[in-house]
């Protein structure tokens, strides 16, 4: 369980996904991964804007945006565009040379998503979902598992593994944070490499981990003040990867604006995890 945290990875794969301004890989050795992006598919103008404004900071890196935010607080809640406009227009974000990550809720999802995306994530809250898991792990797409925040990173070994069974060993695990009472989350780094001794690159999700689930009424609050702290607490572990949504204007955000990253302060936190991860990998 210790190893991870010293200076002797046990991740057992590089995973490679290529982009315009170069490859971003997800492994022990490696440069930081970071994954980042809107939360949902706004328009398609937003999100253009969004990963050119980011990778103009970022360099290469996985743009992420869902077509569907189909685990909404309350039914006024904003979803996105749906399946088909929403994979057309990641396509088209695709095709200016980003590396893609988006959502899928149903089994029946995966085939089309992934023939528009680099990287299928499976959402914290579905991530013991057999048949999800395995559709996805079938397209032979990079799979990304959201740790549900009612799961021991231990027993996410059984997510990975189902997976797995179809022959793909493409797998990274994201950590969200664990429910903490109601209407928060709290974070424990131990996670962090008892996740990363299951053999798979792990990623830490700074800005969902920062979440109030459903504690602004009818949608989820936020502390994006603890987005830096975490991050960096999370980097120094010896993670692979950083996941952060990122948004021009939170305030204006039609989903999870509470918890995002703002835009200009990208740079900044980047700095920050980036020296740590160097520090961390190459002492």
């Amino acid at each position: 369980m210790s190893r991870v945290c010293s200076k002797s990875p046990s991740t057992r794969v590089v995973i490679e996904v290529g982009t315009g301004a170069g490859p971003v890989r997800f492994g022990p050795g490696e440069e930081l991964a970071l994954i980042a992006g809107p939360c949902v598919i706004e328009s398609e103008e937003h999100v253009h804007k969004m990963a050119a404004a980011i990778g103009k900071i970022a360099g290469a890196f996985v743009f992420k945006a869902s077509f569907d935010k189909a685990n909404r607080t309350s039914l006024q809640g904003f979803r996105g565009p749906g399946i088909v406009e929403g994979l057309r227009i990641l396509e088209g974000v695709r095709a200016a040379g980003y590396a893609m990550l988006t959502d899928i809720h149903e089994p029946a999802q995966a085939e089309a998503a992934a023939r528009a995306v680099d990287i299928l994530q499976i959402p914290a809250f579905l991530c013991r979902q057999t048949d999800l898991l395995i559709a996805a792990g079938r397209t032979g797409k990079i799979v990304n598992i959201k740790k549900g925040q009612f799961v021991a990173p231990l027993d996410m070994r059984h997510a990975a593994d189902k997976v797995a069974s179809t022959g793909n060993d493409k797998v990274i695990l994201t950590e969200r944070g664990s429910s903490f009472g109601y209407n928060n989350l709290v974070v424990d780094m131990r996670g962090l490499c008892i996740m990363s001794e299951l053999g798979w690159p792990v990623v830490f999700d700074a800005t969902h981990s920062v979440q109030l689930p459903s504690g602004a009424g009818g949608s989820s609050g936020g502390q994006p003040q603890f987005i830096a702290p975490l991050a960096s607490a999370a980097v120094a572990t010896g993670i692979q990867g950083l996941f952060v949504e990122v948004h021009d204007a939170p305030e204006r955000a039609l989903s999870d604006g509470a918890n995002a990253l703002r835009l200009d302060r990208l740079g900044e936190l980047l700095d920050r995890v980036r020296l740590i991860h160097t520090v961390v990998q190459y002492e």
